[in-house]
């Protein structure tokens, strides 16, 4: 069950506005980090850079490439199975090395029980899933699009 009292995150895009129930009781250290960013003003303007049919939306790289990060450590890993990868659930996008997360994150389009307990949960979309459906897909040098998608406005509300 999601708290819906506690911090959100709110992304402002093109379509409509996104609330994320924050899940400090799962990832304190991402969530920190989330809000920590959104604070700076860091994720305004930011694209999702990989966008896949099915599967997840994934920004939070200012440089658009899939390879930039904030300017602070990476975070160690928080995975837990108290939780899944559901429709609308926020995870920290990673390398292939578990302490990698940094600032970018993936919003999924739907249930992807292989990543239970790989990858770290920090929020699940209460309301606004449907703006999050309507982001352009594409990802890579190859596949991206035009004209990417972008968070216009993020934010924190306590």
């Amino acid at each position: 069950m999601v708290e819906k009292t506690g911090p959100k995150l709110v992304l402002e895009l093109t379509h409509g506005k996104v609330v994320i129930a924050l899940r400090p009781d799962l990832a304190p250290k991402a969530v920190e980090r989330l809000k920590t960013l959104a604070k700076e003003g860091f994720y305004d303007g930011v694209k999702f850079h990989r966008v896949i049919e099915g599967f997840m939306a994934q920004g939070g790289d200012p440089t658009g490439t899939g390879t930039g990060g904030s300017s602070y450590p990476d975070l160690p890993a928080e995975f837990t199975r108290e939780a899944s990868f559901e429709r609308g659930t926020l995870g920290m996008a990673r390398t292939m090395q578990p302490h990698t997360a940094n600032s970018q994150f993936f919003i999924m389009f739907e249930k992807v029980p292989s990543l239970d307990g790989q990858y770290t949960i920090a929020g699940q979309v209460i309301e606004g899933m449907e703006y999050v459906d309507k982001i352009k897909r594409g990802s890579g040098a190859s596949g991206m699009v035009k004209e990417p998608d972008h968070i216009v406005k993020a934010y924190i509300e306590e």
